[in-house]
């Protein structure tokens, strides 16, 4: 009985362990960050192709916040995105953001180019200058037809 009963207890820890670890995978995956403050930008694609929310936001590299909202703006048929920053950087006024892609089958992440000005964006401010993604099937296929070549 006592053997049974040893047995159980291990595969119950096992069970346990792989229910812990899925959960903080799941959280990971998800975006699912503790508050350590943070502030919102808000930004208008024309495109957000492999973007959603929990999405990474990276300046040179480095994570500093995520996407927290996308919605169709009806009236301009963009993506209006919003993005939390993390309080301790300070995003120059004049910078650009772009959707970028980690490489030929990696994700999709949002990217801050930093610009030059003095001036820091407020919270709830909005970055201007955007750049959408661009789609590798629709880059193959202008390749392959000759498509945007000069005559």
């Amino acid at each position: 009985m006592s053997e049974n009963t040893t047995a159980e207890i291990v595969v119950g820890g096992v069970v346990l362990a792989a229910a812990v670890g899925f959960f903080i995978y799941a959280a990971q995956a998800t975006g699912f960050e503790r508050d350590t403050g943070s502030y919102e930008l808000v930004a208008s694609f024309r495109s957000v192709e492999g973007i959603g929310l929990g999405t990474d936001v990276r300046l040179a590299g480095v994570r500093v916040g995520s996407v927290t909202g996308l919605e169709l703006n009806p009236t301009t048929y963009r993506a209006d995105t919003t993005i939390s920053i993390r309080d301790e950087i300070e995003i120059p006024d004049d910078s650009a953001i772009a959707v970028a892609s980690e490489g030929l089958l990696g994700g999709s992440f949002v990217e801050i180019l930093p610009g030059g000005s003095p001036f820091a964006l407020e919270p709830g401010g909005e970055i201007i200058d955007t750049q959408s993604s661009v789609s590798l099937i629709t880059l193959l296929l202008r390749f392959v037809t000759g498509d945007g070549e000069g005559e």
